[in-house]
C-alpha cells in the first residue's frame, strides 16, 4: 500500500496552500489528490481579475492567482500531485482512490479536507416548470463560456445576487447576451460592494430586491419565466407576478461545502455552515483529519481560503510532529445576529483569529465578545451577511476566560 505522512484531497487553493504550509512546518512527504486534469481547481475558470490582493499585493485573474501558487511547490519534491483521480472512500488511515490506471489504496498518517463547495441546483430551490433547455447554475455556465467557448444564452436572467451570479451578468454582458436583471431573495444584495458597483451598476443591469423566480416555462427550450415578489418574511406577495421573456436562467442560489467523503465516516458536520466543526488547529471530530477552505465555510474571498489553507496544513504538521497545542478548550457560542463561526472550540495559549457571518444588515453597531473573564466591544460602522468577519483575539483576551466565549451583535 503507498503510504505518506500528508495526504490532502483537492488541489485548489485551499488544498495548494495547505501542502505549503505543511511543507514549511517540517513535513517532506505530501500528497496531493486532485479531480481534475490539473491545480487550481474553480480559479482556472474565473477569468476575470480581483484575485491575490491580500495574498501578492497585485490583481491577477483566477488562473494567474493559482499559477502564482502552484509555481511555489512545482520543483518541491517533498511534494506530489496526482491528477483525474477521485477520493472515492475514506477508511481508517487509508483512503480510495480511483486514478486513470485503477483503484488504489493509500495509507496516510493525516489527511486534509479541501474538497470545495457545490452550487445549489434548481431542485433545491423548487423552482416549478418544465425541465427545459436554458436554465443553469452560475457556475457551469461561467465554466462552459471560460474554458469551452460556449455562450449558453442570448436574452438571459439571473436568479441570485451573489457573487458568481454578479460576475456572470458582467461576464455575459461582455460576450454581448442581454442580461435583463437579477434577482435577490432577501432585501439586500449576497454580493460583495465592488460586484455590485462594477457587474450590474456599470452595465445598467437592475437588480430586484426581495423578489424570487416562481416558475420557468417553455418546452424544448426555456422561454420565459414568472417573477414574484415577496414580502419581509419571505413569502411571495400574491398578485405581484410579472412575466419576463428570456432564453436563459442562471441560478447564483448558495454554495454548499462539499463534504460527502466525511459525512460517511461520521466526522461531526455544523449545520449551519455544512462543513465540519472544527477546534483551531482546523481538526474535525475525528483525530487526524483536518478541514479547511471552502469545503469547511464558504469564503469572500480566494485568498482567505489561501491563508485558511495553509494553517490547516501547517496545523497537520504539528499534529504529525508532535506539537500540536493541548492546552484548554473553549467553545465559541453564537448569539443575537451571529449566524455561524469557525473554528467552532479553541484551545488558550495563544492570538487566534475567529470568522463569522452576521444573518442580516447591521448599521451602527458592536461585536461583543463576552464569557466568564473575558467581556469586549468592537465598534463596527456596518457588517452584511455578504462580507466574512475576522476578528483576532489576544492570548492575554483569552488567559482568564473558562469555558464558553459568546458572540453577538448589538446595534
Amino acid at each position: 500500500m503507498e503510504r505518506h505522512q500528508l495526504l490532502i484531497i483537492g488541489g485548489g487553493s485551499a488544498g495548494i496552500a495547505a501542502a505549503l504550509g505543511a511543507y514549511g512546518n517540517g513535513l517532506r512527504d505530501i500528497l496531493v489528490i486532485e479531480r481534475e486534469k490539473e491545480y487550481g481547481g474553480i480559479l482556472q475558470q474565473c477569468i476575470h481579475n480581483g484575485f491575490g490582493l491580500h495574498t501578492f499585493n497585485e490583481e491577477l485573474s483566477g488562473p494567474a492567482y493559482a499559477e502564482k501558487y502552484y509555481d511555489l511547490i512545482k520543483d518541491n519534491d517533498s511534494i506530489k500531485f496526482i491528477y483525474e483521480s477521485a477520493v472515492t472512500e475514506i477508511k481508517d488511515k487509508y483512503v480510495i482512490v480511483q486514478t486513470p490506471d485503477g483503484l488504489k489504496q493509500i495509507e496516510a498518517e493525516v489527511i486534509v479536507i479541501a474538497t470545495g463547495c457545490r452550487e445549489r441546483p434548481a431542485g433545491a430551490i423548487g423552482l416549478k416548470g418544465n425541465r427545459c433547455e436554458g436554465v443553469y447554475t452560475a457556475g457551469t455556465a461561467q465554466k462552459y463560456l471560460n474554458k469551452q467557448g460556449y455562450l449558453v444564452g442570448k436574452k438571459v436572467f439571473i436568479l441570485g445576487s451573489g457573487d458568481i451570479g454578479l460576475i456572470m451578468a458582467r461576464r455575459m454582458s461582455l460576450e454581448g447576451a442581454k442580461v435583463i436583471g437579477v434577482a435577490e431573495l432577501q432585501p439586500y444584495s449576497n454580493g460583495l460592494a465592488r460586484n455590485i458597483k462594477q457587474c450590474l451598476e456599470d452595465f445598467d443591469i437592475p437588480l430586484y430586491l426581495s423578489h424570487t423566480v416562481e416558475a420557468v416555462h417553455g418546452e424544448s427550450r426555456l422561454e420565459y419565466i414568472t417573477l414574484i415578489e415577496v414580502d419581509d418574511k419571505l413569502q411571495k406577495i400574491k398578485g405581484s407576478q410579472q412575466r419576463i421573456d428570456c432564453d436563459c436562467l442562471l441560478l447564483s442560489v448558495g454554495l454548499i461545502p462539499e463534504n460527502t467523503l466525511i459525512e460517511e465516516i461520521g466526522v461531526r458536520l455544523d449545520p449551519r455552515t455544512k462543513g465540519a466543526i472544527v477546534d483551531d488547529n482546523y481538526m474535525t471530530s475525528i483525530e487526524g483529519i483536518f478541514a479547511c477552505g471552502n469545503a469547511l465555510h464558504v469564503h469572500d474571498l480566494v485568498d482567505y481560503v489561501s491563508q485558511e489553507g495553509k494553517k490547516a496544513g501547517k496545523a497537520a504538521a504539528d499534529y504529525v510532529l508532535g506539537n500540536t497545542n493541548n492546552g484548554e478548550v473553549i467553545t465559541n457560542v453564537v448569539t443575537n445576529g451571529v449566524s455561524y463561526m469557525v473554528p467552532q472550540s479553541f484551545h488558550k495559549g495563544r492570538d487566534l483569529e475567529f470568522m463569522f457571518r452576521v444573518n442580516r444588515v447591521f448599521k451602527d453597531c458592536y461585536i461583543h465578545i463576552y464569557g466568564e473573564g473575558l467581556d469586549k466591544k468592537m465598534k463596527k460602522v456596518g457588517i452584511v451577511p455578504s462580507e466574512m468577519q475576522k476578528v483576532l483575539l489576544k492570548k492575554e483576551d483569552l488567559e482568564n476566560l473558562k469555558g464558553e466565549l459568546h458572540w453577538e451583535v448589538i446595534e
